[in-house]
């Protein structure tokens, strides 16, 4: 950032402005930012891909007066022992309940009792309206209380789509202020080891609260006004990404005023100079991580393609909040801040023979040994990507745990062969009903059909699958039922429902994966070219980020099977898992090789890595374990796929911070030395000889007062 920009928030005056500005932004943006809840869009249409066959049949369905808002719900009433008189006559009665209850939209079927005498079925078809996912659960929660008041020893369930989305809603309430504690508590106590300050970790958690309520504020005017697609799980993501990513920028910020403040009597000169010096590396980071946000818009599945620009406003505002606000606060406080170590003028920087700089020392005698050790045990890490079964979650492995709804549906299916209460609807043209109906009829995988529903020009069928609704078998079917339905009628029949968009949702997430993951690696070292100036480093950096994301994908497969019990993924899992990993993980890089570049003008390249290295090393570890920290948080919800996620993004983020950029990019720095700027003018300026002791950080810049007018005001307690 231009010396202009970094003056102005760490001037005298302008501090208080830049303070008073975003006091009154926050309190006008606070009750904003706690209606974004209201303002979620949970309907199956807000998560579909938009072009899908699927998606053209609900929406068929809704033209022929079908109610896409209607849930249905199944009710199983088991006896193992068999149903008795008293049991039946509960379920009839439980029938005629349920069937005067104002959400229910059409006629409730059952009792369905199965061949064995054990177990019966109601099939109750709700409309809880566009708010569903909100209703959904209060409702269900009431019918599973009047079944249940039933004959001793009937076991009543929940279950069908109705169940499974009453206990998703259970498992989102209250998800928000969730992980936003949680998220402030890991982060708070990261921040007092890293400080060792009683005090200065309020102001980066300030900020970042700031920022994350500014964001929410913006989102909810978007979602409402102009059509912005908000569900639980971005808004969620959101919550986690911002106070990762804003405390991430606190801390770059924060560590380089404290090496400015040992440089500087005036604390306003510090801030200016911290702020221009690591504002380039910010800006650029941020930007990285908007870009790489924004490529999800490319998605075909509308929650994919909802997350990118919720993502991209949290971070930008983050980046605004944490490079403005932050700074005037710093400035404000004083050095007492940093008690109960303030750094004074002219006093050693400690990172000049701290942990990072041995371990530079210890890299620089054999770089390419070190880097070619370092890559192939990444590589084999990368292995355990063959056993990652990245094509969909069931309904069951979607949770942790066992709700109702999946024992339900596990009681169901033990007397109940056909996948009742969650049909195929297949939409075709009057005047080829019939030959269509047939056609459906004869697939082996349908169970059984109703007859066609024709109104004006368009014919519904309604199909019952042979198999479990989420089972392989009923998507090898609905594959099969569409491709020989191209050969009847007019051939331009639809396939929908339940089982149909699960598969059509697959599809659409690999589709995906395979064109935006080469477009954000296509973003990132556009960013990187233009931040280094130069070709080679760029490539050589993704390279490393994008070996750290298989290794994390690789680990995170063995440690789903052996903590969760779950081999499968959802199908978007590794495009998400790539978006957060490389948008965000290239960050730490961005972090290192700005100082390198830096230092590299002066000291040569090979000496600049041993100094990049100890000056940034503490701070980007204190952010990698801030950001892992933030997303190990997703894995205390009670969903499969967020758990998955929260543990994939903190194991590469540590990867990439502890392994990649300090290990990894330092070897091949020292390796390729010079030539990591081509065709830059760096690539001509020559290595100066290595320090004897090895050490490296000898060439950053000796903290020397420097004297100004101020300078005796300036260092006296409380500046």
């Amino acid at each position: 950032m231009g010396r202009s920009f970094a003056s102005r928030v760490s001037h005298p005056k302008l501090k208080w402005v830049v303070l008073v500005f975003w006091l009154v932004l926050a309190a006008a943006s606070a009750p904003l930012a706690g209606g974004l809840t209201d303002e979620q869009d949970n309907e199956i249409s807000s998560w579909l891909p938009g072009d899908a066959e699927s998606t053209l049949a609900l929406e068929q369905q809704t033209d022929l007066g079908s109610d896409p808002d209607i849930i249905t719900t199944v009710l199983v009433y088991e006896r193992p022992e068999g149903l008795t008189p008293a049991d039946l006559a509960a379920v009839v009665e439980n029938a005629e309940v349920f069937g005067q209850l104002a959400e229910v939209d059409g006629d409730v079927l059952g009792p369905i009792p199965a061949e064995d005498g054990q177990a019966a079925q109601l099939v109750v078809p709700l409309n809880v309206g566009p708010d569903g996912w909100v209703a959904i659960a209060p409702l269900v929660d009431g019918m599973r209380a009047e079944a249940r008041d039933g004959p001793d020893g009937l076991e009543v369930y929940v279950t069908g789509p109705g169940g499974f989305a009453a206990d998703s809603s259970d498992a989102f309430a209250g998800i928000d202020g969730t992980l936003l504690y949680a998220a402030l508590g890991v982060v708070i106590l990261i921040l007092l080891f890293t400080y060792r300050s009683p005090v200065l970790w309020i102001l980066p958690i300030f900020s970042a609260v700031v920022a994350l309520f500014c964001a929410q504020a913006l989102i909810y005017l978007l979602a409402r006004y102009a059509d912005l697609t908000v569900n639980a799980q971005s808004a969620s993501i959101l919550t986690v990404l911002v106070i990762g990513a804003g405390t991430d920028y606190a801390l770059l910020l924060v560590a380089r005023y404290r090496e400015e403040l040992r440089l500087h009597a005036d604390r306003h000169e510090a801030m200016t100079e911290a702020v221009h010096r690591t504002g380039p590396a910010v800006l650029a980071s941020g930007s990285t991580v908007i870009l790489g946000m924004l490529c999800l818009i490319a998605a075909t599945m509308n929650s994919t393609r909802g997350l990118g620009p919720v993502a991209a406003i949290g971070v930008g505002v983050s980046l605004a909040v944490l490079m403005t606000l932050l700074p005037a606060l710093l400035v404000i406080c004083g050095r007492w801040v940093f008690w109960p170590v303030r750094p004074a003028l002219g006093s050693p920087e400690p990172t000049a023979t701290g942990l990072w700089a041995r371990v530079g020392s210890a890299v620089r005698p054999r770089p390419r040994v070190v880097w070619i050790v370092t890559s192939a045990a990444l590589l084999v890490a990368c292995l355990g990507v063959f056993t990652l079964n990245a094509k969909g979650l069931s309904q069951a492995e979607s949770f942790r745990g066992t709700p109702e709804s999946v024992v339900g549906q596990e009681v169901a299916a033990r007397h109940f062969p056909a996948a009742a209460g969650d049909p195929l609807y297949v939409l075709t043209s009057a005047g080829t009903a019939e030959e269509v109906a047939s056609a459906v009829a004869a697939n082996d995988g349908i169970g059984s059909t109703a007859d066609p529903l024709i109104i004006g020009d368009t014919a519904l069928i309604e199909a019952t699958l042979a198999d479990p609704a989420d089972s392989q078998a009923a998507y090898d079917s609905v594959d099969a039922l569409r491709s020989e339905l191209d050969d009847v009628g007019d051939g331009e029949a639809l396939v929908g429902g339940n089982t149909a968009i699960n598969l059509d949702v697959q599809t659409a997430s690999q589709r995906d994966n395979r064109v935006i993951i080469p477009l954000i690696m296509a973003v990132v070292l556009l960013v990187l070219g233009v931040l280094l100036r130069a070709v080679v480093a760029p490539l050589i950096l993704v390279a490393t980020v994008v070996l750290s994301y298989g290794a994390a994908l690789g680990l995170s497969a063995l440690i789903f099977d052996w903590t969760i019990d779950v081999d499968s993924t959802d199908s978007a899992f590794p495009l998400f898992v790539f978006v957060f990993l490389v948008a965000l993980g290239i960050d730490y890089n961005i972090f290192l090789m700005t100082r390198v570049r830096e230092e590299a003008s002066d000291h040569g390249t090979r000496r600049a890595a041993l100094v990049g290295l100890a000056a940034t090393g503490g701070v980007i570890t204190s952010a990698g374990l801030v950001l892992a920290a933030t997303f190990a948080v997703l894995a205390t919800l009670p969903l499969t796929f967020v758990t998955q996620l929260g543990i994939a993004v903190a194991l590469g983020v540590l990867l990439d911070t502890i392994v990649v950029r300090s290990v990894l990019v330092t070897a091949l720095t020292l390796d390729v030395g010079r030539w990591m700027w081509w065709p830059s003018t760096l690539t001509h300026r020559p290595d100066e000889p290595e320090p004897a002791s090895g050490v490296g950080a000898e060439g950053a810049r000796v903290p020397v007062p420097r004297a100004n007018a101020d300078a005796v005001q300036d260092v006296r307690p409380g500046n």
